[in-house]
């Protein structure tokens, strides 16, 4: 008597989803991996892309080569439009199905604008590796736009560059591209000094990087107005248009702008009809299932849940990797007959870089800031890259960055030189 393997669908291949199917190998299931992209994004890695410092190659691998090894899983480029959870199968956009007896739901998050959608086309955000590269081309034709402008205003609004957010990744994304500006740029342009270019970093709360402690906050805001970032604390945004930004009652021309300052998570909860927080992520329950649906899960930043000591898990790479590990482990016990338990978050700590040789770990006791800290978040960075070609790769691009100032991947493509 033949025994038909359990079939498990997951939705995302980003950390949770790949976390997952990396855990199910051995189990008796057959698995589907769905995800509208076909590679895998190392997205803490996604704002180098931006500003030129890594390759897109270097932190994205194509999902069909890294389940190459694994027969039980069948990768398929698609866009998921729902859920029929009544007959257990997931729609398609193109009017097909895919059936399942488990579902995990990694699907992810874009960035969320607080109710201005209309500002999306002024600020773009970072979360894919379109994303990247069109932050990328529209950073760096900043700065050619400002050496052909004649008009010092027209100028200087060229090379004024504001990052709405003081996260981790607008922080990242500021420290970067003033950089750039003061270190790497100076030698190649005649018209233009690009040490005068204004990097602003906007944030609506009073401290950068809010989700460290204090003390690494305040050195953070320091060390970015150091290399000069112009931090603007207390200030919301009130509008975004083509000329620039507006906060604090004024506006502040600038020609090229960044979203970092808020996520929404992708439309599972109304493919479900499941109850969902602000920010559209799923409420689940303990074990990360969907109420009311055990053979549903929900991972990463799909979904909202207090598994941290009474705290909501944060949206990082790491949780979602914890995440997917769980799941994996629950479907296995369940095929054994095994009880399983909830989720629970082991929070490793959290690393932001400054600069190219700054940055700051907070591990809860134990802190680090400055080169040693910029060192370890490096270090730690590589580790979780997969293969050995992209960490050696990553590690030179690096280390060339550290030691001459150059960035190999200034390449501006999706365009032609047409003045905007």
């Amino acid at each position: 008597m033949t025994t038909t393997p359990h079939r498990v669908v997951i939705v995302g291949a980003g950390f949770g989803g790949l976390e997952t199917t990396y855990r199910l190998a051995g189990a008796p299931v057959e698995i589907t991996l769905i995800d509208r992209r076909n590679h895998h994004l190392f997205q803490p890695l996604l704002y180098q892309v931006a500003t030129a410092s890594l390759a897109t190659s270097e932190i994205a691998w194509p999902i069909r080569h890294l389940m190459r090894d694994r027969p039980e899983v069948t990768t398929l480029f698609a866009t998921v439009s729902g859920v029929d959870a009544a007959r257990r199968r997931v729609l398609i956009d193109d009017g097909s199905e895919v059936a399942y007896d488990t579902l995990v739901l990694a699907t992810g998050a874009r960035h969320a604008y607080f109710g201005h959608d209309e500002w999306e086309q002024f600020a773009p955000g970072l979360k894919t590796l379109e994303d990247g590269t069109t932050l990328r081309r529209h950073i760096l034709v900043a700065f050619e736009r400002a050496e052909r402008e004649t008009d010092p205003a027209k100028r200087a609004a060229r090379l004024t560059f504001v990052i709405v957010g003081a996260g981790p990744t607008g922080v990242e994304l500021a420290g970067t591209i003033a950089e750039m500006a003061h270190h790497t740029l100076p030698g190649d342009f005649r018209n233009i000094d690009t040490t005068k270019a204004r990097v602003v970093l906007v944030e609506a709360g009073p401290r950068v990087l809010a989700g460290f402690a204090d003390d690494l906050s305040a050195y953070a805001q320091a060390s970015l107005e150091k290399i000069g970032v112009e931090v603007v604390l207390g200030q919301a945004v009130t509008e975004i248009n083509r000329e620039g930004v507006v906060f604090g009652g004024k506006l502040l021309e600038a020609k090229t702008r960044i979203w970092a300052a808020g996520v929404r998570a992708s439309p599972a909860a109304e493919w479900l009809g499941a109850p969902a927080d602000r920010a559209g992520r799923v409420q689940v329950e303990a074990d990360l299932t969907i109420p009311g649906h055990p053979e549903i899960f929900a991972i990463g930043d799909t979904v909202s849940i207090n598994a941290w000591d009474g705290k909501p898990v944060p949206g990082i790479a790491p949780a979602a990797k914890q995440q997917g590990k769980h799941v994996a482990e629950t479907i296995k016990a369940r095929l054994r007959g095994a009880a399983t338990g909830p989720f629970r978050y082991k929070h490793a700590g959290s690393l932001a870089q400054i600069g190219k040789r700054l940055a700051v770990i907070d591990f809860g006791r134990f802190k680090l800031r400055g080169t040693i800290a910029w060192w370890i978040w490096g270090i730690a960075h590589i580790y979780f890259l997969i293969g050995l070609r992209h960490r050696l790769s990553v590690a030179l691009s690096w280390l060339w960055i550290y030691a001459r100032d150059q960035r190999a991947a200034r390449l501006i493509t999706q365009g032609s030189s047409k003045v905007v």
